[in-house]
């Protein structure tokens, strides 16, 4: 990088400044021209469709300064992308990269990305493609996002996708509680990430783990990701792996972690055909507080595409193929669960595929005994429960050392034959 930027360098371009985008598109021109710089944006209103970085980039917002995406669709051109693990076209990212190293998004500013047109879209069915990300950075290496604060995002707020090398620190999401699918953090296919001292208020999953589904034309796994120091606020899950999970999730820690309000806690999730395994991750020191059910590990996951399918429901065996899931290699401990609703945990394999090798050390469970019912996973032939204790099918080599449940209205622990469990 070999210098700096003014944005208001290019305030001529700005429409007066109500529209900023031929402004970054000038200044982003200059950078890549002299090899990299840091396009610094003073505090201010900015207005704008969105911007594409390139390598040796870095957008850094101060302290007062806003962008604002503008509200009108025409704006938005559509690239070749992935959404939800299907290759598409789709509306390019406010923020956005592709085949970029050592790019970056920094500072103290806000970020928003006026949501509200593509949520009243999907709810209308008008969409005719899908919505943007807020930031996505798409086969990128070195990707550095810190300190911005980011709000009312189209969809998934921060996207990377088939990166190598990411940090994410700082950072404060927040979307509307019922905004559809505005994820907050969800890293894709991508190969070691950090995501450390952010706070995530969202209307879906706050920070997903994803490698692709069974459609994803090439599935990468993703490895080596730590995430630690964050606030999980609201959202249908605090730290969440899947659905697609297709290429593989693997090495995983979480630590220093603290859930309120998310309907659930850790929740991992797949169906038959999927494929991939999830494995090697490590959950320690973390607090949760009314949340509807803490754990859960889900084969049978029916939301998306073919999600009603009879493979995706039957509980009778099928054989083993490469579109069996895998789940295994799981150690939580240290868990503080305080007013949890719906049921303690709750784990449902496949008969011919169990959840395998998985412990809980020192964790307290305890039940809220107004707790609203709820599903605690999103399977078919399951009804509302409130106050249920730890549900447990198809699951082999469970531990539970210093394990405490309290306040269940049934059993602390639903368990049958299928069920290999030893308590310490």
């Amino acid at each position: 990088m070999t210098g700096i930027i003014n944005i208001r360098e290019y305030e001529r371009l700005s429409e007066g400044g109500s529209n900023w985008t031929e402004a970054f598109r000038a200044a982003v021109a200059a950078a890549a021209q002299a090899g990299g710089a840091m396009i610094f944006v003073p505090a201010g209103e900015y207005p704008t469709y969105p911007i594409r970085l390139e390598s040796n980039m870095t957008l850094y917002l101060c302290a007062g300064a806003r962008l604002s995406f503008i509200q009108n669709m025409d704006g938005y051109e559509l690239i070749r992308t992935e959404f939800e693990g299907i290759a598409q076209d789709a509306h390019m990212a406010c923020i956005f990269a592709d085949h970029a190293h050592h790019v970056a998004l920094k500072g103290d500013g806000i970020i928003d990305g006026g949501g509200e047109i593509w949520w009243k879209a999907v709810r209308e069915g008008t969409l005719a493609h899908p919505r943007p990300y807020l930031i996505c950075f798409q086969y990128c290496e070195h990707v550095r996002i810190e300190g911005v604060s980011l709000q009312n995002s189209p969809a998934w707020t921060v996207h990377p996708l088939y990166c190598e090398d990411v940090a994410i620190s700082g950072i404060s999401v927040k979307n509307p509680w019922d905004s559809p699918n505005t994820d907050g953090i969800n890293p894709d296919g991508c190969r070691n990430v950090r995501i450390y001292n952010c706070q995530v208020d969202v209307g879906d999953d706050c920070i997903t783990l994803k490698s692709g589904t069974e459609k994803t034309p090439e599935r990468r796994p993703l490895e080596n990701v730590t995430i630690t120091n964050c606030n999980m606020i609201h959202g249908h899950g605090g730290i969440v792996i899947g659905s697609e999970m297709s290429g593989g999730v693997r090495n995983v820690t979480v630590s220093n972690c603290v859930f309120r309000d998310t309907d659930r806690g850790i929740r991992v999730k797949t169906r038959r055909r999927r494929g991939g395994t999830v494995e090697n991750l490590l959950l320690n020191n973390i607090v949760m507080d009314r949340v509807s059910c803490p754990f859960v590990f889900n084969m049978y996951y029916y939301c998306g595409p073919e999600g009603k399918e009879r493979y995706v429901w039957d509980k009778e065996p099928y054989p083993v193929d490469e579109g069996t899931p895998v789940f295994r290699n799981i150690h939580i401990s240290n868990v503080s669960v305080t007013d949890a609703a719906a049921s303690a945990g709750f784990v449902y394999g496949l008969p011919e595929q169990p959840v395998s090798n998985v412990t809980f050390s020192n964790v307290s469970i305890t039940m809220d005994p107004d707790g609203k019912p709820g599903l605690p996973a999103m399977m078919g032939q399951l009804e509302p429960v409130s106050g249920a204790g730890f549900f447990l099918r198809n699951a082999e080599g469970f531990v539970f050392d210093n394990v405490k449940i309290r306040g269940t209205k049934g059993p602390e622990i639903d368990l049958d034959e299928s069920v290999d469990l030893s308590i310490r």
